[in-house]
């Protein structure tokens, strides 16, 4: 059963070039993600993936199509969509004068719930951090605490923006780990990466964008046996990666 549903989403930006002329930085792509999945949405920088995740979150108008989360139209109600997703972004600020525990405090209030800062801190992997402040963690405790922060309202979906960038192997394993135990309590999870392997690991099912606009759709599995199904380069068999670069014809790293 579909939660969250997307038909022909356009986001359109003026050329940075000639003020004359528009980009659409998404370009009519339809998404239809079911209750309880693990989404992941890949691309190379600029194909859009950042934008659709705000568009889904209501963070950036819609310019034509239309989204429902839990069938709740993100372009009429975006204040009550946010009552049913947590949004953990790429970068984040907190008060450096408060603690873990403060901040989740203040984050349930402004959401009107009432949460046990520490059950919440368990959930994550932090209950012993609880008196420390954020700019004292580590890359993967900040990524972790984030999640904690988007988890406070309960949500039912949870966005992650390439949520292990930058972390160190054990760190990454750790934020897999919790990912898989949130989808296991239930929760829809919707995430943008850049890493392969994490794609391969977590996700039920796959879309890859490029230039606005979604190329393939599938599970890690059914991707491999379209687009890389033989060995390429030094890897025993296809994998994530090749099928990436077999579609998108961009390295990794451009």
């Amino acid at each position: 059963m579909p939660i969250i549903k997307a038909n022909n989403l356009v986001k359109t930006y003026k050329d940075p070039k000639d003020s004359n002329k528009y980009l659409k930085a998404v370009d009519g792509i339809s998404l239809s993600i079911n209750a309880g999945e693990i989404y992941g949405i890949l691309g190379p920088n600029g194909a859009g993936k950042t934008t659709t995740l705000e568009m889904l979150e209501g963070l950036k108008d819609i310019d034509d199509g239309t989204a429902f989360i839990n069938s709740i139209n993100v372009s009429i109600n975006p204040y009550q969509v946010k009552q049913v997703i947590g949004v953990q972004l790429q970068a984040n600020e907190y008060f450096d004068n408060m603690s873990l525990s403060e901040l989740l405090n203040l984050f349930s209030a402004l959401y009107g719930s009432s949460n046990d800062p520490m059950e919440l801190l368990n959930k994550v992997n932090l209950g012993d951090k609880a008196n420390a402040k954020a700019n004292e963690l580590s890359g993967g405790q900040k990524q972790r605490f984030s999640i904690a922060c988007a988890l406070v309202n309960n949500p039912l979906v949870l966005f992650l923006d390439e949520p292990t960038t930058g972390l160190d192997p054990q760190a990454k394993r750790s934020l897999w780990d919790l990912v898989l135990d949130l989808n296991k309590m239930g929760m829809t999870i919707v995430l943008t990466t850049h890493n392969m392997e994490e794609a391969q690991v977590l996700c039920q099912r796959i879309a890859i964008m490029d230039y606005g606009k979604i190329i393939a759709e599938d599970t890690p599995q059914n991707l491999i046996l379209q687009h890389a199904p033989d060995k390429q380069r030094e890897v025993i068999s296809g994998n994530m990666e090749d099928v990436f670069i077999a579609l998108t014809g961009h390295g990794l790293r451009d």
